[in-house]
């Protein structure tokens, strides 16, 4: 049986500490307002042996619904600024497609990582330019989530942000029609959650760089080929 070649691998670090901190702070609380958010939507009758002013827990499901979505509005400005001041992998020009090799990375990608009809493509530190796009993509709904959830809580809070986005409601049609497009955009937090779980697990299976651990550590692993040519 022939040796196979070893080639040595070289740690690289690319995800910086406010960055992961951010990641799974985002991730919590995404998933905190998905499942708050759900059962505002659709109420479950728990408890029913006794009277509603005994109990208060659909208080507390909203309140963590708010709290949760003030922690999710503030983290994501947190990333914006950091995209201006953190390192090369963490800058805003990694995930706005503006050049023409990000275009064409992004198709690659497309046809290794989603199609399948090429074996290899340009491995990348940090995101590939498709990754990266999605990630922009999924800030625009974030952004879109803060507007509209805010705009539904500022008929009921006189606090200060909430009552920022007040002229949301009136421009969509009403409280009815937000709340459709808030929870419809919900969903898309979900699809993006299940692609991204495959994606990072095919990554880590097919190129074996360390995707996963890299999001807690910070390191990523590349060999010494591939680094000679980047």
């Amino acid at each position: 049986m022939a040796a196979t070649q070893i080639l040595p691998y070289h740690r690289v670090y690319v995800w910086e500490l406010p960055v992961r901190v951010f990641h799974w702070i985002n991730a919590i609380a995404i998933t905190l307002l998905a499942l708050t958010g759900l059962m505002i939507g659709s109420p479950q009758t728990l408890w029913m042996s006794q009277e509603p002013s005994q109990q208060f827990w659909f208080g507390w499901v909203r309140f963590t619904h708010f709290a949760a979505a003030y922690v999710f509005f503030f983290n994501i400005l947190f990333r914006i600024y950091w995209s201006f001041v953190g390192n090369e992998y963490a800058r805003w020009d990694n995930y706005v497609p503006f050049r023409l090799d990000q275009l064409r990375n992004i198709w690659e990608v497309v046809t290794v990582d989603v199609f399948q009809v090429k074996v290899h493509r340009k491995l990348f530190i940090g995101h590939n330019f498709m990754a990266a796009f999605s990630y922009f993509l999924l800030l625009l709904i974030c952004l879109f989530q803060v507007m509209t959830g805010f705009a539904l809580y500022s008929s009921m809070s006189d606090a200060y942000l909430p009552q920022i986005f007040g002229w949301v409601v009136p421009l969509f049609g009403g409280d009815a029609q937000v709340r459709q497009w808030h929870h419809t955009a919900m969903w898309l937090f979900v699809i993006f959650t299940i692609v991204h779980l495959y994606l990072v697990a095919y990554h880590d299976v097919f190129e074996g760089r360390g995707t996963t651990s890299s999001i807690i550590g910070g390191w990523t692993f590349m060999k010494d080929d591939e680094l000679k040519r980047k």
